[in-house]
């Protein structure tokens, strides 16, 4: 497989891990406010992302956008640790 073809595929997976980042997050706020009952499963992400993140990446730009995803991942469950806290009381 060519390195162009094989920055292109990571591209699109981090661009799929990025949606779910977001998606997640829509999805936390929704059981915050209970309009959904099971809580989304952010570990189950977690896993996949830090999986992935073992991957070489050899493009510079895509190993600073993986960075920047898994710093995102971090930032955004420290808020949902947060809310489930302040849930329980």
């Amino acid at each position: 497989m060519a390195v162009s073809d094989l920055n292109a595929e990571v591209r699109k997976d981090l661009s799929m891990f990025d949606s779910r980042i977001e998606k997640m997050h829509a999805d936390f706020i929704k059981f915050q406010r209970e309009e959904i009952y099971r809580m989304p499963d952010w570990e189950g992400l977690g896993r996949e992302l830090l999986n992935f993140s073992k991957k070489r990446i050899l493009d510079r730009k895509l190993s600073n956008e993986m960075d920047r995803l898994l710093f995102k991942f971090q930032n955004r469950k420290k808020i949902w640790m947060k809310w489930l806290e302040d849930r329980r009381g």
